[in-house]
């Protein structure tokens, strides 16, 4: 068994604490076989068969494409249903790991932890199935495509919580920056909105020698992103915050050193956590950009598309899972005013729909094991934490549906 550099209290954690080890195998074998959004195929069939073994009453696959959702109810029946999510999918990036569970597929690799995300809950099914200490059901979604393609909208529009209606839901990420036995959580924004931007430029290509003859797209694109900076700084309150962030440019031909384009293409991403700030910059890049390129004898189209909203916890649930993770490691332990990120999160969608919460699992290591950073190619999950995060999700379960006295 792992050692395991700090304390935790309560049943829950002990009884998960004693098949650490095959979580951590799950783990591993879920890291050496990732998959993208929506072909999460093999990880599926792993997950149902470790529910089939663990005994819990229902499971249902192909919610959302490849998301899985099974059933654990209390020992005493009732109406009260709530939800964990977990995420399942990899990222699209070349493993530099050497150790025997690295990716087994040539550019892809678990460098966000949702192998172990998935694990953890397989083990928090498990503890439920077997002790059934709570009066309602547990609803455990295994969610296909949060990088980037939205796996949390597609369960749902898949009929997610017609189906299974909880009354609320939590989800949590592992935090690298926070030390193992340590939760975040914050009454508020967790993760804000991310929105893709894409500028396109239109102007008059021609010959570099005569450049006096073109209008040029890309001298209007430099102009444009630094003006763009300008859109935070000087009109968003700085109470508020935001990012705005041109991260690409195409334009010409890198073998045509004298061809003036006729056209320039910006993209980057906008990160907001409240709507009337995300409002205030589409309006804001939309005239700027229109302005600036006007005012070369150009035009500039800004496509703003609104992908993933805000993570937003609501103040009763984060009270709540604050005083759940505080009954597992301590007050001490607990970081209830937790910074939010300017990353962002498909647990949103499920956040607009039901109150909940989402919580921050410290799994960073002083020896350094488990603390790269998150969608580094170095990134391996810090498997010491697998029952913390399951007991965590256990507890979250039995304190929200208590067995009557």
């Amino acid at each position: 068994m792992l050692s395991r550099p700090f304390t935790i209290h309560g049943r829950a954690f002990a009884h998960i604490a004693a098949f650490h080890p095959e979580l951590t195998a799950l783990r591993r074998d879920l890291h050496a076989h990732p998959e993208l959004g929506f072909e999460e195929h093999y990880t599926a069939r792993r997950v149902i068969e470790s529910l089939k073994v663990c005994g819990v009453d229902e499971i249902h696959p192909q919610i959302g494409k490849t998301g899985v959702v099974a059933l654990v109810r209390g020992r005493i029946a009732s109406d009260a249903m709530v939800g964990l999510r977990a995420d399942m999918d990899a990222l699209p990036l070349q493993e530099h790991n050497d150790f025997g569970w690295k990716s087994a597929t040539t550019g892809l690799m678990h460098g966000c932890g949702h192998d172990g995300h998935t694990a953890m809950l397989v083990g928090a099914a498990r503890y439920l199935a077997e002790t059934r200490n709570f009066a309602g059901t547990a609803v455990l979604i295994f969610q296909p495509g949060e990088e980037g393609y939205a796996g949390a909208r597609a369960m749902m529009e898949d009929g997610l919580f017609e189906r299974f209606a909880v009354q609320s839901v939590y989800a949590m990420h592992n935090w690298p920056a926070m030390r193992p036995g340590t939760i975040g959580i914050n009454s508020g924004p967790m993760m804000a909105a991310a929105d893709r931007v894409t500028i396109k430029i239109i102007g008059r290509g021609g010959h570099g020698a005569h450049a006096y003859q073109t209008v040029d797209p890309v001298l209007v694109a430099a102009h444009i992103i630094t003006a763009a900076q300008s859109i935070v700084s000087r009109n968003v309150r700085p109470i508020d915050s935001a990012v705005v962030s041109l991260c690409a440019m195409r334009a010409g031909e890198l073998g045509a050193m004298s061809v003036v384009p006729d056209s320039a293409t910006l993209v980057g991403t906008v990160r907001t956590f409240n709507v009337a700030v995300q409002d205030l910059v589409e309006r804001r890049l939309g005239e700027l950009c229109a302005a600036v390129a006007q005012a070369f004898g150009a035009t500039a189209k800004v496509t703003f598309e609104r992908m993933y909203p805000a993570t937003i916890n609501s103040a009763p649930e984060a009270q709540f899972a604050g005083d759940t993770a505080a009954a597992l490691v301590g007050e001490d332990q607990v970081e209830r005013h937790m910074e939010p990120s300017m990353g962002a999160e498909d647990f949103s969608f499920m956040l607009q729909k039901k109150p909940g919460a989402y919580l921050r699992l410290g799994q960073g290591d002083v020896s350094g094991r488990g603390a790269c950073n998150l969608h580094n190619n170095r990134y391996d999950f810090n498997d010491d934490v697998l029952p913390l995060g399951s007991a965590l999700h256990a507890s979250l379960i039995e304190r929200a549906m208590p067995v009557p006295a």
